[in-house]
């Protein structure tokens, strides 16, 4: 995903700004401002962060999310729209009490931050054409089949595990996704291998050529990030959450969006 590291040259700037701001985050309660929630965002990542067709309502996945959880806790919502080269910095200066922007849960951000349990996933997908007449249902199925998908990816690596277990398919690597949905469409390929949050885009609607026949387990999944050692807070949207997820909240927001359930598997 987009979703890259701080440099070390920015965090040791910034060492004497985060220390400055912990007496505030201490004493202005469960947030910075009382009775706001600032959410960091960068607001250009559809379809969880982009600007209505106004060019200034800001809508998505994480844009209805980041309303509910604010209702939750009493809270009004201020997104800061944020670029991201900066929005790690921004969250560890406390100008902001979280981000909300398709934050990637990694090893090396939980050293770094707080993040809250996950909230969606994406797993690989199968994608058929729809009048193809391709009765294969699961990747495990492709064998004699023609196989794309994008190179130097997690589907990449799939394909090349299945291979490596015996799935004699014929790969077709191509730089960029939007080729292999070219040739699917053109009946050039069989099957597309990509990401969930990828092929939405191509299923969503009704006249779509395209549709998920497979939907894999959630190998990469976002959450809320904090600034390192804000417990409260990250506890007090975990249990926001929890109660979105609880009520189906959560999953009418990802039917809204994405057209689908993509939430409840991170809870499974």
């Amino acid at each position: 995903m987009k979703r890259l590291l701080c440099t070390a040259l920015t965090a040791l700037v910034l060492v004497g700004a985060v220390s400055a701001s912990a007496a505030q985050q201490r004493s202005s309660g469960l947030t910075l401002t009382p009775g706001v929630l600032n959410i960091g965002m960068e607001i250009g990542y559809p379809p969880f962060e982009y600007l209505d067709t106004d060019g200034k309502t800001p809508i998505g996945f994480d844009v209805q999310m980041a309303k509910a959880l604010a209702a939750k806790l009493g809270l009004t919502l201020n997104l800061i729209d944020t670029a991201w080269d900066g929005i790690f910095a921004g969250v560890d200066t406390s100008r902001y009490d979280c981000i909300i922007s398709a934050v990637t849960i990694t090893e090396e951000r939980l050293q770094r931050h707080n993040f809250t349990k996950p909230y969606i996933g994406n797993a690989q997908v199968m994608v058929l054409r729809k009048d193809s007449g391709i009765t294969a249902r699961t990747p495990q199925e492709t064998s004699g089949l023609g196989v794309s998908y994008q190179a130097e990816t997690t589907s990449d690596i799939f394909m090349a595990n299945l291979a490596a277990q015996g799935v004699n398919f014929t790969p077709y690597e191509y730089d960029k996704v939007l080729n292999c949905f070219d040739e699917l469409k053109l009946g050039r390929v069989d099957v597309i291998i990509c990401d969930s949050l990828v092929a939405f885009d191509y299923t969503r609607a009704e006249d779509s050529p395209f549709e998920v026949v497979w939907e894999g387990t959630a190998d990469e999944t976002f959450g809320i990030c904090l600034k390192k050692g804000n417990d409260a807070l990250t506890a007090a949207l975990d249990k926001a959450l929890d109660e979105l997820f609880a009520d189906g909240t959560m999953r009418n927001i990802s039917i809204e969006v994405f057209g689908r359930d993509m939430v409840s598997s991170v809870r499974n």
